[in-house]
């Protein structure tokens, strides 16, 4: 009798274990970034007193409860870009002519070459983009809380809560871009600084308006210490040179584009590449050790270097 109770105990368990397992799915990706609802609000404060007053009064709270109910109690794998709508719709302001900068492979180099909008305007630069960048959000279909603990990657499916999210930001980002429109890219990124299947290629580039925009610029910059893998004219840049001039657009390529290489180089200042030539002749009254000629190139570089971003600071 002992032992037909122990093993009626031990299937019961094993059947709990399992249906336990079966309800709360577990997910590859990480889970909600802790203090979700502080940190968006906080930025939404951030970006409208401080980075960028212009956009005027926005009612973080309200934007926080749109941002929320798009996935909040929804399968985290069936989020539409279109559940974002009144989200960015509330969020959505002005982005100014000639500001625009499109990328790829290269966020951090964007987020500090652009300044915050003192440059130029990326996506992580609007209201909208500010709002989630560099965050991990989803929800549960049977709950009306944050998942913490998981949440899916693009490869266990495409429309997650994050990646549905960027896809409308994309395409808004896009649409309300005019003037010159720069594109920053990333020469040395594995498989070509052109993503054929990437947001770029897939949202931005289909929801640009031609009629508002006068110029492509693209800039092919390396990594410091990486490979030349990818420039103007050949390999996936041709190829994007070659879309969007059949799109009709008048396109401009440079390589290793001077004001990111000198961003890059603060960091690398002893780099080959940061050995940056002046065209000026030396002015120079005697001989100069190489000890003492490296020490001024140097010191030249970066006083150079410092006028530069000041020089764009202030504008």
């Amino acid at each position: 009798m002992n032992s037909f109770f122990l093993s009626l105990l031990f299937l019961s368990l094993l059947f709990m274990t399992s249906l336990s397992e079966g309800q709360g799915k577990k997910w590859k990706g990480e889970g909600t970034t802790p203090n979700l609802e502080s940190i968006v609000i906080g930025r939404c404060y951030e970006y409208t007193r401080i980075v960028n007053p212009s956009v005027g009064e926005k009612n973080c709270s309200e934007l926080w409860e749109a941002f929320k109910n798009a996935f909040i109690k929804k399968d985290p794998c069936n989020i539409l870009p279109t559940d974002y709508e009144l989200f960015i719709n509330l969020s959505l302001h002005t982005i100014p002519p000639n500001k625009s900068l499109f990328w790829e492979n290269n966020q951090l180099l964007v987020n500090s070459f652009s300044g915050r909008t003192r440059r130029y305007t990326a996506l992580g630069d609007t209201l909208f983009g500010f709002f989630a960048d560099l965050l991990n959000w989803c929800g549960q279909a049977t709950s009306p809380g944050l998942d913490y603990d998981s949440c899916p990657t693009t490869e266990e499916c495409e429309n997650n809560a994050v990646d549905s999210f960027w896809r409308m930001a994309s395409i808004t980002y896009a649409q309300h871009s005019s003037g010159v429109i720069h594109v920053l890219l990333n020469g040395s990124a594995e498989g070509g600084a052109y993503p054929v299947k990437g947001f770029f290629a897939d949202y931005e580039i289909p929801n640009l308006q031609k009629d508002k925009i006068s110029k492509i610029v693209i800039w092919v910059v390396d990594d410091i210490e990486g490979p030349d893998g990818d420039s103007c004219g050949i390999h996936t840049v041709k190829i994007l040179e070659d879309r969007l001039k059949t799109l009709g657009y008048d396109v401009t390529c440079t390589d290793d584009y001077k004001p990111v290489m000198f961003l890059l180089c603060v960091d690398h200042p002893d780099h080959s590449k940061c050995a940056f030539s002046s065209s000026a002749p030396a002015a120079q009254r005697g001989p100069i050790s190489s000890d003492r000629g490296g020490s001024w190139n140097k010191l030249m570089f970066v006083t150079f270097v410092g006028l530069l971003f000041r020089s764009a600071l202030v504008y």
